[in-house]
Parts: structure tokens; sequence; C-alpha cells
């Protein structure tokens, strides 16, 4: 039957054989992508990301994803820097870790990435001295309060979308870098969102989605420059869980 094909096949027209090479090279291309994909999500070893150092510090951390990040790397027996805006919130997430796993240090620092963000940089640099901080989750982010048009965003939102999102991850990864830098090791996991990079727009949340496309070119541009220096960066869509664990 193979000899059969192979002479149906040098009997055809060579436009057939060149469309259908390039065919088979698709399909090979598509199914070395999905058994990747299936490795690294389901198959794959996990890290000990404790060999990037012994404190992680997350952003954003009393809600939702950062606060499934704050558990998920106290469980790996992480030290955490909690760094969010509401004191209450952070005292009740650090308890509530504390309380399930007892051998976890925290520190708690209070800064509001809409308000004075160099100040508030400046209290994780002073947090963060003499800490071997080996993962960083930048996580805090805003978003609109409900759909409308680019002219319809005002000034103090567009101010809160910019600063908040782009700024405030920028500031702090350009915060924590330098420590990793000199050990040599490091993991930054920087949450981006879908809106930016799995669909083709995202009309009525214009300036959120693309902030967070800064958000994922900005990884993509610091894994490039660090891979090299045992550092890893990745920009992960919202509801997607941590990949380095």
């Amino acid at each position: 039957m193979s000899v059969c094909f192979v002479e149906e096949l040098k009997s055809q027209p060579s436009w057939l054989l060149v469309l259908f090479t390039l065919g088979c090279l698709s399909l090979l291309k598509f199914l070395f992508a999905s058994l990747k994909w299936v490795y690294v999500s389901f198959l794959r070893p996990a890290k000990n990301l404790k060999k990037y150092g012994s404190w992680a510090l997350v952003t954003g951390p009393t809600d939702g994803i950062g606060k499934g990040f704050a558990f998920q790397l106290a469980r790996k027996g992480l030290n955490l820097i909690l760094v969010g805006r509401n004191p209450d919130k952070l005292k009740d997430v650090s308890t509530a870790i504390q309380s399930k796993y007892s051998n976890v240090q925290i520190k708690n620092v209070v800064v509001d990435f809409s308000g004075d963000i160099d100040e508030g940089v400046q209290k994780i640099k002073e947090t963060i001295e003499g800490l071997d901080v080996g993962v960083l989750i930048n996580n805090v982010g805003v978003s609109y309060p409900y759909a409308r048009f680019f002219h319809e965003v005002d000034e103090e939102l567009l101010k809160n979308l910019i600063r908040v999102n782009v700024e405030g991850t920028t500031k702090v990864t350009q915060a924590v870098l330098p420590g990793m830098l000199k050990r040599k090791k490091g993991a930054i996991v920087n949450i981006g969102s879908g809106a930016s990079i799995v669909i083709p727009s995202d009309p009525l949340y214009a300036v959120y989605a693309a902030t967070k496309a800064y958000i994922d070119q900005f990884s993509r541009c610091l894994y490039v420059e660090y891979k090299k220096s045992g550092i890893d960066v990745q920009c992960q869509v919202e509801a997607i869980f941590l990949s380095i664990s």
C-alpha cells in the first residue's frame, strides 16, 4: 500500500507535492506544540522554588489571584513579603497564612500604588534589604469599574490605570531585580491579561488592555535580557496557575 501511495505521489504535479509537504510540516509543528503544552502543563516536574531564594514578594496579595499566590508560595515553604494598600486586609491574610503554615515568616508593606509610588517603592527597598528575595509576583492591577468608550474615561481613572498597572509593576521589578542579579538567580512572574494577548482587541477597555500589553512585552524583553543571569521571567494570563511551581 505504501509503495502504491509513493508511486501515486510521484505522478502528481510538483506544485501539489509542495503543498502536501508544507501541509505535513504544519501538522508536525502543530502536534509538537500540542505535546509540548501537555508536558509543560501537566507532566513537567515541579521546581523547588526555594532554590531561587527563601523569600517571595507578592503585590496585591489580599484578594483573588494574589492571595492564591501567597498561600501557594507559603505552602512551598517560602517566607513572604506582602505588599498592599489595606493594612487590615494584609493583617488578615498574614494571620490566615501563618495559622496554616506556622513556619513561614511574613512581612507586610503598606503601599498604595495609586498614590506616591516612589515612596512606596522606597518602603519595599528598605524591607527587602538583606533578604534573598528569589520570587517576585507582580499581581497588583486595576481595571475599569464598568465598560466605557475611551473618550468617557475620566482623568483620575486614566492616571490610576497607567500608574498602577504600568509604573507600579515596572518600579517594583526595578527594586527587586538587583538582588536577584547579585545572587544570579530569581523568578519574576507578571500577571497579564487575555485582553492583551488572547483576543485581537478589547473594545470598551482600551487603556486597561493597553497596559496589560505593556506587561506582556515588558516580560518578554526582560526574559531575553536576563535569561543568562539565572533569572526566569514570565507573563501569566489572569486565572492561570503558577507554572514555575
